[in-house]
């Protein structure tokens, strides 16, 4: 064969095989499209049964650019006053703070002349046993309930001692109840083993609040979160709270105003009611909030001790507290 034949037959040779790897490739990439879109479950799909719990599909999107112009002024306890810029794409709070007002140790939301919030607490094994009926006496609608936590040194996910006894005799009383878990969970996967641990407790029991994730920092001692990170933080959230919702409750993330303001990004948990810790005479929170933390050294009748107090603006499980009571006790 002369050279100039050899030379093309090579050329052939080398064009097809060219085209078939092309055509391999692409042939794989899509099986992998297909069998992907197959495999994925959308992050709000919901149980087709009860024993089905699904996991959230975390999707990240670049959110620090998300923003409108304003800005917040804090203060740093080294800087003094400083500036954070606010996300366009997160609601603001509609509270009217001027419609917050305080009478007899309880917070009160008024619009239109007739209070329009409900009063609550939350409590754990710390308060002892609890005196429900007093409780309900003395003007408290609802309860938040610490069903269980995990250790910030070991990492072990353990049941709060009073959490039955709590649920069980707030119900009796007619008080609404929510439930909290107290998070020191480090990745995703350990905020779906929290909130399969309190959706099994809750199982039986009338839950009309939020069933809440609580993660928080711990001061003045190492913990397992020291360095969790913002993305970190956020897929933790983001899983509980799926979870929580796939099992028919309504997810809540709680945080205090610090340290939902510079370390929770925002944007990505904004689809979740929000339950605000801010100890003050008026909420100064800038995006939206359901519930406000307000003092967590209340005094009630049938509890010993201080105890958290909270308000919600947007009262939940139906058909609120009788407003006529209510408004007589605000005046």
């Amino acid at each position: 064969m002369s050279e100039p034949r050899r030379r093309i037959r090579f050329k052939s040779i080398a064009i097809l095989e060219a085209v078939i790897i092309l055509i391999l490739t692409i042939a794989l990439i899509w099986i992998a499209f297909i069998r992907g879109r197959d495999d994925a479950v959308a992050a709000n799909s919901k149980s087709k049964g009860t024993d089905v719990r699904r996991r959230a599909v975390i999707e990240k999107e670049e959110t620090f650019y998300q923003l409108d112009g304003k800005k917040l002024l804090m203060h740093d306890s080294s800087l003094g006053e400083v500036f954070v810029p606010v996300y366009a794409d997160v609601p603001a709070s509609t509270v009217d703070v001027n419609n917050i007002s305080m009478r007899n140790g309880y917070a009160y939301y008024t619009e239109n002349g007739e209070v329009n919030s409900e009063n609550g607490i939350d409590v754990s094994e710390f308060q002892g046993e609890i005196d429900w009926e007093q409780v309900k006496q003395a003007g408290i609608d609802f309860a938040i309930i610490r069903v269980g936590y995990r250790t910030y040194g070991g990492g072990v996910v353990t049941y709060d001692e009073q959490f039955r006894n709590n649920i069980e005799g707030a119900l009796a009383q007619g008080i609404k109840v929510g439930a909290y878990f107290y998070s020191q969970a480090t990745t995703a996967d350990e905020a779906v083993d929290e909130a399969d641990a309190i959706i099994d407790a809750l199982s039986g029991y009338d839950i009309t609040y939020p069933v809440v994730y609580d993660w928080e920092l711990v001061s003045g001692d190492a913990a397992r979160t020291d360095d969790v990170s913002v993305e970190a933080l956020a897929d933790c959230c983001v899983s509980f709270c799926e979870r929580i919702k796939d099992s028919g409750y309504t997810p809540m993330v709680y945080q205090n105003k610090t340290t939902a303001m510079h370390k929770l990004d925002i944007p990505r948990v904004k689809d979740y009611d929000f339950w605000l810790a801010e100890y003050s005479d008026k909420p100064s929170y800038y995006y939206d909030f359901k519930i406000w933390q307000y003092s967590n050294s209340g005094n009630v009748p049938g509890i010993e001790g201080n105890v958290d107090l909270n308000i919600c603006f947007e009262p939940y499980g139906g058909k609120k507290a009788d407003k006529a009571d209510k408004s007589e006790k605000a005046e």
